[in-house]
């Protein structure tokens, strides 16, 4: 699958719904602001009726939770071989299976000796490849067609023209299969964007190497921004080869699009948007929650695998591309779906890893853990890495078949009582009152308290007010009159359990670091100090002088 640059999904393009959460007391809604448009922000917050669990950060809304769509891109139709036909298609297959596995094998060692020669003693990656080495690399992409064709792809239908480097120096097209790539490499030998991580895969590393790939780690910023500016630098020279990039990140079902990526809009060249299509009746190609060795099985066990290409007209830059990155991705997109007949959701790379994280924990419908991530990226800035250590967090409170949990549960792994406070924070998120929340909103909602401006500081004058004695941590004894204000018959065997939940390296004492990463997995425990922090203004300069005072 490949790897492009993150810096930013596309727009959401779902409709949202605004929940309004309502104030346990006197019922009155809090006003519908997301996070990027609340007045109070940085200014001082309204310290009177302060009867939200959160509103001493200066958040008196609630949150939106963007609508979902019920299409789950990922997920390969035909896991399970099912039919008659298709099982006596396998075994009349399996002799014709053994020869296409010889076949691949040839091909895979041909073209494995062809680029190691055309690598050898090249020291120059930098530039272009010299012309003679290209030739050698066409031997590479000879036998890489009869990859395709060991792999059941006799034929494959073209439609449209590719336009010249000239015009268009850019590739995008849609991910479905690790069939594409290969495709891709006999067709054009395109100079491709990839995870580091690729270079160390035998035989596949060598021979994208020979590409001049540009590597990205996509979590790492300055490593999006390297790649930006090679696929600049390359796109804009005539002597590299077109340079492809699949925006949506990863590999898809192709029933839709997810949101794309803008490392391919950024540079400002002509874009020629490809589309790949492989229409099936009984065996879906596509590598969705499918394992490469099962996938590899059931292609080389069909009589033939239909694949589509369409070269789509070229897309020209915007003026002001740096302006309209976005909009020239949207433009892009829109031809796409036009011509595959789909729609495009807001699904990103990060919603295949909490796909993955809850078919690690063996759930039985692991989907209902995706959440667009796209769109609560742009809403609420929070990473795919925060949003997994979220999920791990949901995954322990027990949801069940439905994807959902009870305050009981939740309670249970935050180490909380039932108390008018803790049941105050349940009904935060569980804003349609249904006494049940979705991961969605367990994220929306930890998210939205995580990203107040204020969130950091409160999370440091709580340590200060915890540590009575000044010595730089805290006691069970301090933490337990420290929210004894916020939970009044808390009794020592539940102080405990809190206290063990900071105490994260189990040395007897929470140090400022425990704290401050307990607050930043479990960001609804601040409210654990709203008593205190409610009568400080956190965004004085004078602060400290306030809590001692206070003390």
């Amino acid at each position: 699958m490949e790897d492009q640059d993150l810096s930013a999904p596309l727009v959401e393009q779902d409709p949202q719904v605004i929940l309004t959460v309502h104030d346990e007391d006197d019922q009155q809604p809090f006003s519908n602001q997301g996070p990027e448009n609340q007045d109070n922000q940085l200014g001082h917050p309204n310290f009177e009726n302060l009867d939200g669990p959160f509103e001493f950060l200066g958040s008196s809304s609630g949150f939106d939770v963007p609508v979902s769509t019920t299409l789950d891109p990922f997920r390969n139709h035909t896991l399970e071989i099912e039919g008659v036909y298709e099982w006596v298609k396998i075994v009349i297959c399996l002799p014709i299976a053994l020869l296409r596995l010889v076949l691949f094998a040839i091909c895979m060692m041909i073209g494995y000796v062809a680029t190691k020669l055309a690598l050898f003693g090249w020291k120059d990656r930098d530039n272009p490849m010299p012309k003679w080495r290209c030739r050698l690399m066409w031997v590479t992409r000879l036998v890489t067609r009869g990859i395709l064709f060991s792999f059941g792809y006799h034929w494959i239908k073209r439609k449209g023209k590719p336009a010249p480097r000239e015009i268009a120096p850019i590739i995008v097209s849609n991910h479905v299969s690790y069939i594409d790539p290969i495709f891709y490499f006999y067709e054009f030998f395109p100079t491709i964007v990839a995870s580091d991580s690729h270079d160390s895969m035998p035989f596949v590393g060598t021979i994208i190497r020979a590409m001049q790939v540009i590597y990205v780690n996509r979590f790492t910023p300055s490593s999006r921004k390297h790649a930006i500016s090679e696929i600049k630098r390359k796109a804009g020279c005539n002597r590299f080869p077109r340079v492809l990039l699949f925006p949506e990140g990863t590999t898809t079902n192709g029933r839709s699009l997810i949101s794309f990526q803008l490392g391919a809009f950024i540079p400002g060249y002509a874009i020629q948007p490809v589309v790949v299509r492989y229409p099936h009746v009984h065996f879906d190609q596509s590598w969705g929650n499918i394992s490469l060795a099962k996938l590899m099985f059931r292609m080389i066990t069909q009589f033939h695998n239909f694949m589509e290409i369409e070269f789509l007209p070229v897309v020209p830059p915007l003026d002001n591309q740096k302006e309209n990155a976005v909009r020239f991705a949207e433009k892009t997109a829109d031809a796409m779906c036009r011509a595959l007949n789909v729609v495009q959701t807001s699904h990103a790379f990060g919603d295949v890893m909490l796909l993955a994280k809850a078919l690690e924990s063996k759930k039985e419908n692991p989907s209902l853990y995706m959440v667009e991530m796209a769109s609560v990226e742009t809403l609420y800035h929070i990473s795919s890495f925060e949003a997994v250590q979220f999920l791990e967090i949901f995954l322990s409170m027990n949801p069940d078949s439905s994807g959902c949990i009870g305050i009981d549960d939740y309670l249970r792994v935050l180490r909380l009582k039932h108390s008018c406070l803790s049941e105050k924070i349940f009904r935060f998120l569980d804003a349609k009152n249904t006494g049940r929340i979705t991961f969605k909103q367990f994220l929306v909602g930890s998210s939205h308290v995580l990203k107040q401006p204020l969130f950091r500081r409160a999370c440091e004058v709580a340590f200060t007010m915890c540590d009575a004695n000044v010595n730089h941590y805290i006691t069970q004894q301090e933490l337990g009159d420290a929210i004894l204000p916020a939970i009044p018959d808390i009794n020592e065997d539940e102080t405990r359990e809190v206290f063990k939940l900071f105490d994260k390296d189990n040395d007897g004492k929470i140090s400022k670091d425990d704290f401050m990463t307990c607050l930043r997995r479990n960001p609804l425990l601040i409210s654990l100090f709203s008593c205190q922090l409610s009568q400080i203004d956190l965004t004085s300069e004078v602060t400290d002088k306030s809590i001692e005072e206070m003390v």
